[in-house]
């Protein structure tokens, strides 16, 4: 068999060399040989009849490509010309979520609601919140439904001073539409990013309960308005800060409710007021403390001194030769100290160490603005907010300016001393003040976002003896025991404060009703300050009042703050 197979091979390829893969080797695989690798068999050729199936799989997958190509190309050609002509791709917003901002508690008091808009509207606490949280500017239109503000606007409040970061970052996407509007694609090529949230220093429970008794006593007694803060003396944190009245956010916020917005601007109150920080008060005797500090440190007086009040001083007319001019105590309060003085609000204590009266000395009014000035009054405190104002410490240079041709006088200082005249303080000023007072001379810088606020902030530190932070805030303890805060004396804390009520208007017919002071007594860590606005002179419940009443409220509610 072999042998024919050469010489077949021999004929036709006319050489005597047999190839090895020439020779045909027995089905059988020898010894050795891979059948896996197919080692020792024949190869074999592909079937026709497998060709010829494959090549149908391919004539059929053509003809249907090609029928397709055909419907598309001819049959809807048009079809589909028209709409890739009145199709039109736009890039369009995706409106981020506005970060949240949540009370110390992590209680939201100004958060987002999704209905069925693609703009999330904002929603706020309400009532007692609006001036510290303020509002928002929603993202606008022009009449072609072009976006000429395309991101939420802080226009107040915390909004506003922390609206870089509470804004995030919005998103886009291509949208394919047609010439009706029908969307047919949606593609996003940027994904939004969320704003932060922001976690202040405030206690909602607290602030709600102060905001709802500062609109009662409003209401019933006549005031046009009133303020409250309370702050830790330690790190300045606020834990309410509140004013009446107040606007609604959200109905500035989507800015469509005219007539509502319209009663707001017309509204005597001046709603938009937030009287924490823009409004500008008489104080009246609540300086007093500062001024008795001011008399230890320069040696004007000694503290266990008695000064006699007989109801008034007299002093030479400067306008009527031969007349007096009388400078009223609001009381006869006999002879007193400067803790009894304090405690009492004795005018013609203040009016001699003042002023200086006969052989008593006065500090003098460039040592009274020395003073004020030490703990800040006149002064923004630099809290968190935007719009704070300033106050104003009456002083020579201020009448020059204010009243021309009329030089400074004796009497200006007296006024000045129990903080009358031309004096004026926020609340927020005189809360830092008394603060200040409490913790022996560290005037912070009030915040409401809670953090290390304190290794970010420099303390302005007050150089004058504990001994002489120890008398004056024994006075504001006696004040409490029998004096003219007496409404504060609770048992279930220690109390120091000061009351004060400081004449306005021309008539002297309306009145603000002060108290400041801190708790408790021995160890002090909270402060606080209530102001009621331009009340009747003749009513007798003002400021102390709403402090009592919110002190009973916390000792049941949140009497962690008296441990």
């Amino acid at each position: 068999m072999i042998t024919r197979i050469i010489k077949k091979n021999k004929l036709k390829n006319k050489s005597s060399f047999v190839e090895p893969d020439e020779i045909f080797l027995d089905s059988k695989n020898p010894q050795n040989f891979d059948r896996q690798q197919f080692e020792g068999r024949i190869e074999k050729p592909i079937p026709k009849r497998t060709i010829f199936f494959i090549g149908i799989f391919f004539i059929i997958f053509a003809s249907i490509f090609g029928i397709r190509l055909a419907y598309l190309q001819i049959q809807k050609g048009e079809a589909y010309f028209m709409r890739s002509q009145n199709n039109v791709l736009e890039k369009a917003i995706i409106f981020t979520d506005r970060g949240i901002i949540y009370d110390r508690n992590k209680i939201e008091l100004a958060w987002n609601k999704k209905e069925g808009t693609t703009i999330p509207t904002r929603a706020y606490l309400s009532p007692g919140f609006s001036h510290l949280l303020g509002y928002v500017s929603y993202p606008n239109q022009d009449s072609a439904g072009n976006y000429w503000q395309d991101e939420f606007v802080g226009k107040d409040g915390l909004e506003k001073q922390y609206n870089d970061g509470l804004k995030g970052e919005n998103g886009a996407k291509i949208v394919e539409t047609d010439a009706l509007g029908k969307i047919y694609s949606e593609n996003i090529i940027n994904a939004p990013k969320q704003g932060s949230d922001l976690m202040t220093t405030i206690d909602a429970r607290i602030q709600k309960e102060l905001f709802s008794l500062i609109q009662k006593l409003s209401e019933s007694q006549g005031f046009a308005g009133g303020a409250g803060i309370i702050i830790d003396v330690g790190n300045g944190e606020i834990i309410t800060s509140t004013s009446f009245p107040e606007y609604n956010s959200e109905i500035l916020s989507f800015g469509k409710d005219a007539s509502k917005i319209n009663n707001y601007l017309i509204d005597e109150r001046k709603v938009f007021l937030d009287r924490d920080i823009s409004g500008l008060y008489t104080p009246g005797s609540i300086v007093k403390p500062f001024f008795a500090l001011g008399a230890l440190a320069e040696g004007v007086i000694d503290p266990y001194k008695e000064i006699l009040s007989t109801g008034s001083i007299s002093i030479p007319n400067p306008y009527f030769p031969g007349e007096k001019t009388i400078f009223k105590d609001w009381r006869v309060n006999g002879w007193t100290n400067m803790m009894e003085a304090i405690a009492v609000s004795s005018d013609v204590y203040f009016y001699e160490i003042g002023g200086g009266f006969e052989n008593q000395k006065g500090l003098g009014i460039v040592n009274i603005g020395k003073y004020a000035t030490l703990f800040g009054l006149g002064n923004k405190t630099g809290i968190d907010l935007p719009d704070e104002k300033e106050g104003t410490v009456p002083s020579p240079e201020w009448k020059i300016k204010n009243f021309k041709g009329d030089p400074w006088r004796i009497g200006d200082t007296y006024h000045t001393a129990i903080g009358q005249y031309g004096f004026q303080v926020t609340p927020m000023e005189m809360a830092r003040a008394v603060a200040a007072i409490a913790n022996n001379g560290k005037l912070l810088t009030p915040h409401l976002v809670l953090s290390d606020f304190e290794k970010e902030n420099q303390i302005s530190l007050i150089d004058l003896k504990k001994e002489y932070f120890d008398i004056v805030r024994q006075g504001m303890r006696e004040a409490v025991t029998y004096g003219t805060a007496l409404a504060l004396n609770v048992p279930y804390a220690e109390v120091a404060a000061k009351t004060g009520t400081a004449q306005i208007g021309i008539a002297k017919n309306k009145v603000n009703s002060w108290v400041i002071g801190f708790f408790p007594y021995t160890n002090p860590k909270y402060a606080f300050v209530m102001m009621m606005e331009a009340g009747p002179s003749t009513n007798s419940t003002g400021a102390s009042s709403i402090m009592r009443e919110l002190l009973d409220w916390m000792s049941v509610n949140t009497p962690g703050y008296f441990k």
